[in-house]
């Protein structure tokens, strides 16, 4: 059972490095009302999760696990069309006749049977609640001007598994929305640069919406203990897992 307590920081890079080499990677278990929900940390952006029997992949990239050896899908989230997020050879690997999708419209063109989520969408799939909200940058742009990631194209998802809400935020940055965001368990916030955000602004984030475990991921070369430090003694509990 999740609960407030003081900010812990796990670093153990080596060990989650080998782990992955060997492919095998950490996992945590978050308890629910309706049972363990099982979170195992890919890297990257990328999630699975187990609940009930069911395997969820979030974003598999293939650059990051053999899929060929991992459990098939039940099914796949995916945020955003950019390809260390859509990766249809991972994809291909891990997919069934039966796999349910989950993605957005610009991914839609490529994945061509699946349930496509906007912006403050809400859907049940297999019987888990998925609300899509909103993933873009303000703040950081390509060199001509465009955001990273446009406002309307990606998605964020908050995933109910009976009384915890699970928020993996896709590519974005800290913006406004996060203040709608109530009552979540277990985030997962980017803060991988030039592309999301940086500590300052996942601090930010996180305080916009108060989850109860902040895992900070897809984070690239930045330094995770300037977010535990910045959260120091906020309530916020900020769990580091090999995420790069």
């Amino acid at each position: 059972m999740l609960t407030r307590i003081a900010i812990v920081a796990i670093l153990s890079f080596a060990v989650a490095s080998t782990a992955a080499a060997q492919g095998t990677f950490a996992s945590d278990v978050v308890g629910t009302s309706e049972g363990d929900l099982k979170i195992t940390f890919i890297g990257h952006g990328t999630l699975m999760l187990t609940f009930q029997g069911k395997v969820i992949h979030i974003d598999p990239y293939g650059k990051l696990a053999d899929y060929s050896t991992l459990p098939k899908a039940d099914m796949i989230l995916i945020t955003h069309e950019h390809r260390d997020h859509l990766d249809m050879q991972a994809i291909e690997k891990i997919r069934t006749e039966k796999t349910d999708f989950v993605l957005t419209e610009i991914c839609a063109q490529t994945i061509k049977s699946g349930i496509v989520m906007k912006n403050g969408d809400v859907a049940t799939v297999q019987k888990i609640r998925i609300e899509a909200v909103p993933a873009y940058n303000l703040v950081h742009k390509r060199p001509d001007g465009r955001p990273y990631h446009p406002k309307g194209d990606g998605n964020g998802y908050i995933m109910t598994f009976g009384d915890k809400r699970i928020y993996v935020a896709g590519d974005t940055e800290n913006i406004p929305e996060m203040n709608a965001i109530k009552n979540i368990d277990a985030a997962f916030l980017p803060m991988n640069l030039p592309f999301t955000m940086t500590p300052e602004m996942v601090a930010e984030a996180a305080m916009s919406f108060g989850p109860k475990i902040l895992y900070p991921y897809h984070y690239g070369d930045t330094d995770p203990s300037r977010l535990v430090n910045l959260l120091k003694n906020k309530g916020i509990e900020v769990r580091i897992r090999q995420m790069r």
